[in-house]
């Protein structure tokens, strides 16, 4: 029998696909681009569920934000100053739907107040040139108890906090003392025991002070010659604080992943079975309060990984896509 829900994946070049049955049947969704962009390949490097209505969603591209209000089949245009700039994470307000970020590369935030008609850019003090390029913003997360209070990660700067909805921030205290410790890929706030997780190259972070400090807890090696256990995203199992997943590999974008797991809190850690080795690292996944057991995951290059049992057993999709930078899924 057909699942009853709908994932969807956002990847580098083909825009978003859609299964409305949980993986067994695809489409191609249907995105509006601004005629400048067109014939173009759209890259989609995030995907947002409204915590306000289940159908409706939202997803960040290289030509600006998009809203489908049918479960990831068609999308439009929200107009906002971020043409031209790709749009890496995406933040809804939990009690205001109007009220939504965007964070991009290069290093900026952008808030609408009023649903998409009108944006202003937040004063974060990011830096502009990292390492590798120019920093990109990884994560947007409001505190659903306070959401005066918003963490932003930015890859490779570190964690900010603000305390009064975006007026002002705070850089945190570097997560550790390596430049890698700043590459922030994946943010999660368990808000029954008020812990802060953060993922970074060497593992995954946990803060009990609101990102004040920090201790780290790495994955083994897939080889000796790894320098590291590749991490990327992170997740937490809804209304389960001390089920947590993370998403390993050997390197990026690598040729082999894993997903670690938890069912303590943190203390100890487990790889998942899965049936199949994932061939980069396991870089994505999506979650959703409506059917805590239901779990997906995907690969950087392009496999998709469903659990309905939260996490305890998975199916890889027999349908394969390119490079997938985002997931999610929603009830029909």
């Amino acid at each position: 029998m057909a699942a009853n829900y709908t994932i969807c994946v956002g990847t580098v070049g083909a825009g978003v696909w859609f299964s409305p049955d949980g993986g067994d049947h695809w489409r191609r969704s249907r995105i509006a681009l601004p005629f400048h962009a067109e014939p173009g390949e759209i890259q989609i490097r995030a995907l947002a569920v409204s915590p306000h209505d289940p159908h409706c969603l939202l997803a960040g591209s290289e030509v600006g934000l998009y809203r489908s209000e049918d479960n990831g089949a068609n999308w439009e245009l929200v107009p906002s100053p971020t043409d031209g700039q790709q749009i890496w994470s995406i933040g809804w307000h939990p009690r205001d739907k109007e009220t939504i970020l965007v964070g991009t590369k290069a290093p900026a935030v952008y808030r609408t107040s009023d649903g998409g008609r009108s944006w202003t850019q937040l004063s974060i003090p990011m830096a502009r040139e990292c390492f590798a390029g120019a920093p990109k913003v990884t994560n947007l997360l409001y505190d659903s108890r306070d959401p005066n209070t918003i963490f932003v990660g930015v890859e490779i700067d570190g964690v900010f906090r603000s305390r009064d909805g975006g007026e002002t921030w705070t850089h945190l205290p570097p997560l550790g003392d390596k430049m890698l410790n700043q590459d922030i890929h994946g943010v999660a706030l368990c808000t029954e025991t008020g812990k802060l997780y953060a993922t970074t190259p060497d593992g995954i972070w946990t803060s009990t002070d609101q990102g004040e400090s920090w201790s780290l807890h790495g994955f083994p090696k897939f080889a000796e010659r790894d320098t590291i256990s590749y991490c990327r995203g992170v997740a937490l199992k809804p209304g389960d604080p001390n089920t947590i997943f993370v998403g390993n590999g050997d390197f990026i974008p690598g040729k082999r992943g894993a997903i670690q797991c938890t069912r303590d809190g943190g203390k100890t850690w487990s790889r998942c079975a899965l049936p199949v080795e994932p061939n980069s690292v396991v870089y994505w996944f999506a979650t959703n309060p409506a059917n805590p057991n239901t779990i997906a995951a995907n690969s950087l290059h392009g496999y998709v990984y469903t659990s309905i049992d939260g996490g305890e057993t998975w199916e890889k999709n027999r349908r394969e896509f390119g490079e997938i930078r985002a997931l999610a899924w929603v009830p029909n």
